[in-house]
């Protein structure tokens, strides 16, 4: 008997334009809450507060100033230009803003890659695969950061380790060529992801493995 179940609906994907719009809104996402946290700080200070008061909003301000900053260079690299055309950066300053990045009292780096000037696009990959790392262990844990062959032909295995870690199955599905969902901007960091990597020659794919959820870009 024939199978006449309807084929899924591919969703079509965003032209350059709702690509680059979509993608602002995600960096501005990731910088809402810090720059927020500035602003009430600061009308803390305005109110004249108690000497106690004025410290906690000047120790607010520092705290999110920081995190402000170490979001925004973070995103430059993992999002933005990041150098002209056929440029290569450093895996050690990916590995600097990384730990800025996500680094916290929650969640730790084991970084093990070497330091050597890579392609730009195959870091930012990297960058991506470890922001949906960690988004597979919403209550902190270890990202593990591999290589998998060497040279410039690099490909990347971060595995997330964490109390409750999960699969989304969304962003798993939106990491395959595929993908049925329409990309709005809640899905277009995988979706970026998997356009990175496709760039690159390679493929990404998101899977448990164990106690582990792991992204894999070979």
């Amino acid at each position: 008997m024939s199978d006449t179940s309807p084929s899924p609906v591919i969703a079509p994907a965003p032209d350059a334009l709702e690509l680059a719009a979509l993608l602002c809104s995600r960096v501005c996402h990731d910088l809402i809450s810090p720059v927020g946290a500035i602003v009430n700080g600061l009308e803390v200070l305005d109110d004249d507060p108690k000497p106690e008061d004025r410290e906690f909003a000047l120790d607010l301000i520092r705290k999110s100033a920081k995190t402000a900053s170490a979001r925004l260079q973070f995103c430059r690299l993992a999002f933005g230009a990041a150098g002209s055309a056929g440029a290569q950066i450093d895996l050690g300053d990916a590995q600097n803003m990384a730990r800025g990045h996500f680094e916290d009292d929650k969640t730790k780096i084991v970084w093990n890659l070497p330091r050597i000037l890579l392609a730009k696009n195959r870091v930012k990959l990297l960058l991506n695969m470890m922001v949906i790392a960690q988004q597979t262990i919403p209550r902190g844990g270890v990202l593990t950061v591999d290589a998998v062959g060497e040279g410039d032909m690099i490909g990347f295995r971060v595995a997330a380790n964490g109390l409750n870690a999960r699969l989304p199955q969304n962003i798993a599905e939106m990491l395959a060529s595929g993908h049925t969902n329409a990309v709005d901007a809640h899905a277009v960091q995988p979706y970026y992801t998997r356009l990175l990597a496709l760039a690159c020659g390679l493929k990404v794919g998101l899977a448990p493995e164990g106690d582990a959820i792991v992204v894999t870009a070979a």
